[in-house]
């Protein structure tokens, strides 16, 4: 797994790998669980730039990680979708939830 972040005053930008599966969906979860806990984040946005193939345990770790920084007065935004993810996200609903945001800056001033 190849998760990179950067964290800038309490908000969390997350570069996913090209692929998100149930191979890897459980290192994710518990990677992103330590980092969000020990930084106190508040805003967390997932990068999809890398990313060209999720399944649905791709949709458990936005959600789990939505209802985590929910739970913790925190957000979540997406950003750098393509057509093919945007179509996974569109058919599991979640966009009644998490936004998708045109830039970093966007998500950021529109989520805190």
């Amino acid at each position: 797994m190849s998760l990179t972040y950067e964290i800038k005053h309490r908000n969390m930008i997350v570069r996913l790998d090209a692929e998100i599966d149930h191979h890897k969906a459980e290192e994710i979860r518990d990677r992103l669980d330590q980092l969000i806990a020990m930084n106190s984040i508040k805003v967390l946005i997932f990068d999809f730039s890398n990313t060209v193939f999720m399944d649905s345990s791709g949709i458990g770790v936005i959600m789990g990680r939505y209802k985590k920084m929910k739970q913790m007065g925190g957000d979540v935004g997406l950003i750098n979708v393509n057509s093919n993810i945007q179509r996974v996200l569109k058919l599991s609903g979640i966009y009644r939830l998490v936004k998708n945001y045109e830039s970093v800056q966007d998500a950021i001033k529109r989520l805190v």
